[in-house]
């Protein structure tokens, strides 16, 4: 199975995410259902331009390989080392998510400051050890870069959204 579909459907949906949080915040509108979709839509936008960088990188070493089928199968063991722990953080998210919905109001807001707060802060050492498990599978350098430079479009789509569009507090 090549990890490339799982990884971009991640990357687009931290994506959106960035983009929300980038507007969270920022407006003390009680009802700001449109704001908030729109703000995720906007990251989504930013993030499917930013993440076509790592995306072209990973085509460009295919197209100079001596031998593609090689560097497909080593790109493809790096990805795999990649999406494992990026795949426990997503679980870790949802999961804390999922508690802010389903419980009660004190106890929802309990998993925001316990769940969601502490793990938004620990998304570069989640790229840093999904980037370090690319080259642990077997992924090598050209895994190690790819999935840098996929970390960093990542990392860098939500200050592109808030300095694009969130700057000026109103």
């Amino acid at each position: 199975m090549t990890p490339a579909l799982p990884l971009v459907a991640l990357g687009l949906v931290d994506a959106a995410f960035s983009g929300f949080r980038a507007y969270a915040g920022r407006d003390a509108r009680i009802r700001k259902h449109r704001a908030n979709l729109r703000a995720a839509l906007r990251g989504l936008g930013v993030g499917a331009v930013l993440l076509l960088a790592p995306a072209l990188t990973a085509v460009l070493l295919l197209l100079t390989a001596a031998d593609p089928a090689r560097a497909y199968a080593t790109l493809a063991a790096g990805g795999l080392g990649y999406l494992l722990p990026l795949t426990v953080y997503a679980t870790a998210v949802l999961l804390s998510l999922a508690a802010y919905f389903v419980l009660p109001f004190r106890a929802s807001t309990l998993a925001m400051v316990i769940g969601l707060g502490p793990l938004t802060l620990i998304r570069p050492l989640a790229v840093a050890t999904a980037c370090l498990g690319a080259l642990l599978n077997g992924g090598g350098p050209a895994s190690l870069v790819v999935g840098a430079m996929a970390g960093a479009t990542a990392l860098s789509v939500e200050p592109a959204v808030h300095r694009r569009w969130y700057r000026h507090v109103r």
